[in-house]
């Protein structure tokens, strides 16, 4: 009879310890996938920076001969964004990224491109956290500057051009104020792919051989038929040295120099080798 009555008992406790075994794996696959969910969402670090590319802080020569010298290049920037966008933005359209994540920079800087030496890394705008995910677009606006050393411009560049035995120091004032909405970046390595926890980079690239030209390519290559070079600032130096805001330049330059300077401009962000949509602040 005991034997019977222990049979039973068993019989009736075996489905209770299965059914509580069940739960308890049932509610740890449960919490796995809610750490899992919770960990593909955790923010990483979004690194936003700036590069004129090495040029800008070794030297180069210009597409007329004249080796350029920055002390100082400064850029205003102001609400820098990042965005993931679907589909992918295309900048040859002109229209506004389909965002389905997006994150803003609100604090306007101004940097200096030509800081450090060759060796440098690029300049550092802000980082922030932002959700993981595909960050494939950047826009950003570059102001006028209402205070520190830029003040009342958008760009300024110092330095010095020299060509054989003569050095003109140049400063030139701009206060075109410009927007850029870019793609993804190009080039060696991609950008802006920030996973879980991590930290990923996105790039604005300026490209100032688009102004002055580069010495290291042919004269019918595409970027020295398009650029200013230097010779035509040299032209209007006073005092052996060049010191001039966009209303001396509309004033002494030829007006056709003058246009192709103002051409030059919009033209100036990229992001890589990739191209941006451009726009002129009125």
């Amino acid at each position: 009879m005991r034997k019977l009555f222990t049979v039973l008992t068993l019989a009736l406790i075996a489905p209770t310890v299965l059914l509580s075994s069940c739960q308890n794996e049932t509610s740890q696959v449960q919490t796995n996938q809610n750490q899992t969910q919770t960990n593909e969402k955790t923010p990483g670090t979004l690194q936003i920076r700036a590069n004129g590319e090495d040029f800008v802080r070794k030297g180069f020569v210009t597409k007329d001969g004249w080796t350029i010298a920055f002390d100082k290049l400064y850029v205003n920037l102001a609400e820098v964004t990042a965005y993931q966008t679907d589909p992918s933005y295309k900048a040859e359209t002109g229209e506004k990224p389909e965002a389905t994540e997006k994150v803003i920079v609100t604090e306007t800087k101004t940097i200096d491109l030509a800081e450090g030496n060759e060796t440098a890394e690029t300049i550092l705008v802000s980082q922030i956290s932002a959700p993981p995910g595909h960050y494939n677009a950047i826009s950003w606006k570059m102001p006028k500057a209402i205070d520190g050393p830029v003040k009342d411009y958008s760009l300024l560049m110092t330095g010095t051009g020299t060509k054989n035995g003569q050095t003109i120091p140049f400063t030139i004032k701009i206060d075109q104020e410009l927007e850029f909405t870019c793609g993804d970046f190009i080039g060696d390595e991609r950008k802006g792919i920030l996973l879980p926890g991590e930290t990923a980079e996105l790039e604005a690239t300026f490209h100032f051989d688009h102004l002055f030209g580069d010495n290291s390519v042919a004269p019918d290559e595409e970027i020295n038929t398009g650029a200013l070079g230097f010779a035509p600032l040299v032209a209007i130096a006073t005092a052996g040295k060049v010191d001039v805001d966009m209303a001396q330049l509309k004033n002494q330059l030829s007006p056709a120099d003058y246009q192709k300077f103002m051409g030059i401009l919009p033209s100036l962000g990229h992001v890589g080798e990739g191209h941006c949509h451009e726009s002129v602040i009125k």
